[in-house]
């Protein structure tokens, strides 16, 4: 944040909330599956909201406790295969939808097996032709069936007999006098010394005797009989035994854990828990229910949980952080802003600041502000700055007295706030002091770690071609610190002799890039972002005569307003803006919902640990839904 910004901010402090309308923050964050959607500050609100969405929770921000879900409880599979149309809050309702299909079950996604099925136990004949339609669940059900035609017969499934049929005396009498057509065989190979029958139920009968076998319509080389077992019950994906009976295999898999019985490489019965907790890619327990599986999903880093299909209900694998600056000390500013916000980690008030080179500290923090901000789940990282003083902190860096006076003054009110850590801004450090800056802040960085504190600094985005001529030697400081924010903006300044963008995309990329370059980890690395623009007048010759910040939220209205024209500038990929007005020509490159989304996606694209924006306020509040879907 450079001294003109500064300066300027400091003009710009409105009246916020006061400690009491904290409450107005949010507090709720509705999930669907494992994607953030939205934040609410009344728990009533979240849930209307999440109640549009299939597979949606709504959690307490603060400690991720579950408040609402609509996960279903019941689902329906059709010979093995569902899909989430079939899933249903209630037993009734999938009841309803199961009984207008075949070969149905009903799971109840809290226990093992089924709780309805519809799987058929009798399969109808006539001669050795059947059709898809004569299967049946019970045996009443097929016999109606049954008397609709003449030469039938019923073949139990659980055991694979001729149970019935309605054959007159004669014929049976023409059917065993008849030719000789059947014949048994065993993977594919005739049975050694075996006949050939005329008569089907005695070729059936026979083929009881034979594990295995089948009896082949030799004319038709068809298959119209079976004994090969077509049910395997498996245990953690191993074959333990193969049954003929659905029911058999069912009986039998139920005396093992994670089993299931599958037909051609479908599951018809499971006792598989439905819900799975990873760490990383790696499995390491199941649950049935789900309060369970988060209990214990939350003891463990990098965790998801996963239904049995895959699908990811809850993470706790590490997402961007979300850092926000306030730019003011203010009570009432730093909880207004804050209530703006969905998905903000970090707050980062303007609370501390060296005021002479003694090492005076001034102190302007709030214990109540940390208590509501981490009451919400929002850590708290007090901005440190040197005034911009040049001179001064020059004198400063001279002193380990003075340094030592400032460094224990600051760590022992960060200590007792409670705060996370503290981000130290000291801007307009002459180079000349470097090594001097540097082992300053390695002094404060093992103070603060002492006491339990994080450290975060503000560098510029600058330039691998001139940066070791600065103060700040990244590879050495980096090394040091818990966090580095890439001051990613003020490309083109208010001290800028030619107009431009506050922070194009290609070169906030590219500065990312040097910072990599430096050593620095992916994980220490955090992206500033501006939440404002600079706009520029240009006189009619040409020149440039002055420029302006102005908020993003200001943009929208500024565009209708003067009836600026836009074009998409590629070397930027902004949208620049231009409109006149007495005489001179204005000129500013927007920040838009798209362009944040877009620096957010750089963050991402890198791995890096987060972003942070400067400033809080200047933005308005659907920009945050957005944020909170990013990160």
């Amino acid at each position: 944040m450079v001294v003109a910004l500064m300066l300027l901010l400091q003009s710009f402090m409105t009246p916020g909330a006061n400690i009491a309308d904290a409450a107005q923050a949010t507090k709720f964050r509705v999930y669907q599956y494992d994607k953030a959607l939205k934040e609410f500050a009344k728990e009533a609100d979240a849930i209307r909201y999440a109640q549009s969405f299939n597979y949606s929770h709504v959690e307490q921000i603060a400690d991720r406790k579950w408040l609402w879900n609509n996960f279903p409880r019941y689902k329906v599979y059709q010979r093995g295969e569902s899909n989430t149309r079939l899933e249903f809050r209630t037993y009734q309702e999938a009841l309803n939808v199961a009984k207008t299909l075949k070969d149905v079950h009903i799971r109840d996604l809290q226990n093992v097996g089924w709780v309805y099925d519809s799987y058929p136990r009798y399969q109808l004949y006539q001669g050795d032709k059947t059709l898809p339609n004569w299967s049946f669940q019970t045996l009443d059900d097929a016999k109606k069936e049954a008397v609709k035609w003449g030469n039938a017969h019923i073949i139990d499934l659980s055991t694979n007999k001729w149970i019935w049929d309605n054959l007159t005396a004669a014929q049976v009498s023409a059917q065993s006098a008849g030719t000789a057509l059947y014949q048994l065989v065993v993977d594919g190979e005739p049975v050694a010394d075996s006949k050939l029958y005329s008569f089907l139920k005695n070729a059936i009968a026979d083929s009881a005797a034979i594990a295995n076998s089948q009896v082949v319509h030799t004319a038709r080389n068809e298959v119209v009989h079976s004994n090969v077992p077509s049910f395997e019950v498996r245990q953690n994906s191993k074959l333990i035994r193969t049954y003929i009976g659905l029911d058999d295999a069912v009986k039998y898999a139920k005396t093992l854990a994670n089993a299931e019985v599958l037909q051609s490489g479908k599951a018809l019965w499971s006792s598989y828990p439905y819900l799975e907790v990873f760490q990383g890619d790696q499995k390491i327990k199941t649950f049935h229910l789900l309060d369970s599986a988060l209990s214990y999903a939350k003891d463990y880093a990098n965790t998801t949980i996963r239904t049995l299909d895959g699908r990811i209900l809850w993470s706790n694998i590490k997402t961007l952080q979300i850092l926000g600056w306030n730019g003011s000390s203010a009570s009432s500013t730093i909880l207004s802003h804050v209530a703006n916000t969905q998905g903000l980690s970090i707050d980062s008030p303007t609370w501390f600041e060296l005021t002479a080179a003694d090492g005076t500290l001034k102190d302007s923090s709030d214990g109540a502000v940390v208590k509501a901000l981490k009451e919400k789940g929002i850590l708290v990282t007090p901005l440190i700055h040197n005034g911009f003083n040049r001179k001064m902190t020059t004198e400063f860096l001279k002193s380990a007295a003075a340094q030592q006076k400032f460094i224990d003054a600051l760590v022992k009110r960060s200590a007792e706030l409670g705060v996370h850590g503290i981000n130290l801004d000291f801007e307009e450090v002459a180079g000349a002091d470097r090594a001097a800056y540097t082992a300053f802040v390695k002094q404060l960085t093992a103070a603060a770690h002492a006491k339990g504190l994080k450290v975060s600094i503000d560098l510029p985005r600058g330039s691998v071609s001139w940066n070791h001529l600065t103060a700040y030697d990244h590879a050495a400081i980096g090394a040091i610190v818990d966090t580095v924010i890439i001051m990613a903006y003020d490309e083109h300044w208010k001290g800028s002799d030619k107009p431009g963008s506050v922070a194009g995309l290609k070169w906030v990329e590219d500065g990312v890039k040097q910072y990599l370059d430096y050593g620095i980890p992916r994980s220490k690395l955090m992206l500033g972002m501006p939440f404002y623009v600079r706009e520029w007048r240009i006189a009619p010759d040409g020149k440039l005569v002055d420029n302006r910040a102005i908020f993003m939220k200001e943009i929208p209205k500024l565009i209708v307003d003067t009836g600026a024209k836009g074009e998409f500038d590629a070397v930027s990929g902004q949208w620049k803006y231009t409109y006149s007005k007495d005489g001179f020509t204005h000129v500013f490159w927007a920040e838009t919902h798209d362009t944040v989304l877009a620096r957010i996606a750089i963050a991402k694209k890198y791995d890096l640990a987060g972003v942070a924006a400067w400033r809080l306020g200047y933005e308005d509040a659907e920009l945050w839904t957005k944020i909170l879907r990013a990160k």
